[in-house]
């Protein structure tokens, strides 16, 4: 037996609010379906354009141990069509590349952005 498909990916956060606020106004994703897990924790659920997959972001209930992002642990990695294009519109938001951008050998194009928490966001577009 094998698995069918990859639903989603979870990602704790201390500030719920704010990280929805940045994968929506920086990435364009969008939030669909809010709820309250049974052990109390606030999900929400972010879906990604042309992909079914969805990212679940969750935020632990009050007094939980708060979320501290080890570097290089865990990255999102989402196609653009064109980076340098993309980087403008993220500045004109108020959002900053953290690295690059860096063309890798096979002709591809990556930056990352930082979100909050210190989840690192990867940008890539690909060679044409």
């Amino acid at each position: 037996m094998n698995v069918r498909k990859l639903l989603h990916t979870r990602m704790r956060v201390n500030d719920l609010e704010r990280s929805v606020q940045f994968y929506q106004d920086a990435l364009g994703l969008e939030a669909s379906r809010r709820f309250t897990s049974p052990r109390g924790a606030q999900l929400v659920f972010l879906r990604t354009p042309n992909s079914e997959e969805e990212i679940e972001l969750c935020q632990m209930p009050a007094g939980a141990e708060p979320v501290k992002v080890q570097p290089d642990l865990i990255h999102l990695a989402f196609e653009v069509e064109n980076l340098e294009t993309f980087a403008a519109a993220l500045a004109k938001k108020g959002y900053s590349l953290s690295d690059g951008p860096t063309q890798t050998g096979s002709g591809s194009i990556i930056a990352f952005i930082d979100a909050p928490e210190g989840y690192e966001v990867e940008l890539i577009q690909h060679a044409k």
